[in-house]
């Protein structure tokens, strides 16, 4: 903290204008989450079972809508494969085998469905809920910062086929569009939980957008290395952490959404995002990248209805955690609702260097009990001095979720949570 009081950086301030001022959080001339989301999944009705996805698929297949499929124990596409999943298809996981489909490093996925016919991975159990199946896990080969460039998911998986990383950043493992991931995270005991959407060593190229994580029993979408972009991406109340970024990754998260609850947000310390460069320092290779992630229009909010009661009773955590040597920026987004908005690792120095590496600005911080803090400290005046600094742009608040964005209750499960300032909506 005293090299902080040696610092001295001075920014010109910028005039933004009032419909600059309205682009924070998810924004859209329309509410892009009508049709394809499904924000009561439990209650949703699915084709029963038809085709059962078993072993290997070693040759391209198609799945079509005609069909609904069940993934029974592991399935593994590989031998440079396609598996192309037809609009409106829908596939289940197996809750006694662990049903989860990989995608081996060298085949691709290719699940392009429609704003009004998604493609939906869901369970097979009547009655659903969190970590009933495995997930989808999707391996590439661009880089990772693990010695010897590359690793293998600490899954219930066959290690030989969940082999990641290497030297193409821009590599191609296929498209994620309009798809929804239900249920999913199974825990396995002995292993690492499953996440609804694991994708490791991925490349640029790889198409994710539109892609909806719900009720996971563990991290809704974990990266583990590679070069991503994802756009649109909807976290619901996932048991884990929304989106985690680790083992290098140079990550790209646009007009995107995390949705908590007060009781979704516990003492295991869940956060909409969570940045570190490694999971174990010792197995770090600090001649490759460091973990960099640009979140931007990203909406992080805590929907409980009776939030300061919550706060209170400390059922509510951080929405964002910075771990040492990694960087994050975000910008134009919203973060409602949490204890406090941000916390960094206390490991990191309050310098020149880490000011360039964490980035916040133009954020909406509403209803959070307190901004930006270092860990395990109380006193964040240094950081609010700075980040409180005109040139940023960020506005505190203490407003109502129904008063802050357009209809986050709608009872006809369509929310819209894009936010209203002066009844203008988010948009572009």
């Amino acid at each position: 903290m005293k090299n902080f009081t040696q610092f001295k950086w001075f920014v010109l301030f910028v005039v933004f204008s009032a419909s600059a001022q309205q682009e924070k959080g998810i924004f859209g001339s329309n509410n892009w989450l009508n049709n394809w989301t499904e924000f009561k999944p439990s209650k949703a009705e699915y084709n029963e079972t038809t085709q059962i996805l078993y072993g290997k698929i070693d040759r391209n297949t198609t799945l079509y809508k005609k069909d609904a499929y069940l993934l029974q124990g592991p399935v593994y596409v590989v031998n440079n494969a396609v598996l192309t999943i037809e609009a409106g298809t829908v596939i289940r996981g197996d809750f006694d085998t662990n049903g989860t489909l990989v995608i081996t490093k060298g085949s691709k996925i290719m699940a392009e469905g429609k704003e009004t016919d998604p493609i939906v991975f869901t369970s097979n159990k009547a009655s659903r809920k969190a970590g009933d199946w495995g997930g989808i896990v999707i391996l590439g080969d661009a880089p990772i910062n693990k010695f010897g460039g590359n690793s293998t998911v600490n899954f219930d998986l066959d290690p030989t086929q969940t082999i990641y990383g290497g030297s193409n950043a821009q590599s191609d493992s296929g498209i994620l569009r309009f798809v929804r991931i239900e249920f999913a995270g199974k825990k396995v005991k002995g292993y690492k939980d499953f996440n609804a959407l694991s994708i490791a060593g991925v490349g640029s190229k790889t198409v994710i957008d539109n892609v909806m994580c719900s009720f996971s029993a563990k991290d809704a979408f974990e990266i583990l290395g590679g070069n991503t972009i994802m756009n649109k991406m909807v976290s619901l109340r996932a048991n884990g952490s929304d989106f985690k970024f680790t083992q290098g990754a140079q990550s790209k998260l646009d007009n995107s959404i995390a949705i908590r609850h007060s009781y979704f947000s516990t003492s295991s310390r869940s956060r909409c995002i969570e940045v570190a460069s490694y999971e174990k320092k010792e197995e770090a290779d600090f001649s490759k990248a460091l973990t960099s992630v640009v979140a931007t229009n990203v909406t992080m909010i805590n929907t409980s209805e009776q939030l300061s009661a919550d706060l209170a009773s400390g059922l509510v955590k951080e929405a964002v955690f910075v771990n040492i040597n990694a960087s994050l920026a975000i910008k134009k987004s919203v973060i409602s609702g949490f204890n406090p908005a941000i916390i960094l690792d206390d490991e990191i120095s309050l310098d020149e260097k880490s000011f360039k590496m964490l980035k916040f600005e133009e954020i909406f911080f509403n209803n959070c009990k307190g901004n930006i803090f270092v860990e395990n400290s109380t006193n964040n005046e240094d950081l609010e001095d700075y980040y409180g600094n005109l040139a940023f742009f960020n506005v505190h608040e203490n407003q109502q979720n129904d008063n802050m964005f357009i209809d986050i209750y709608n009872k006809s499960n369509n929310p819209d949570f894009r936010i209203k300032l002066g009844h203008i909506t988010a948009s572009k």
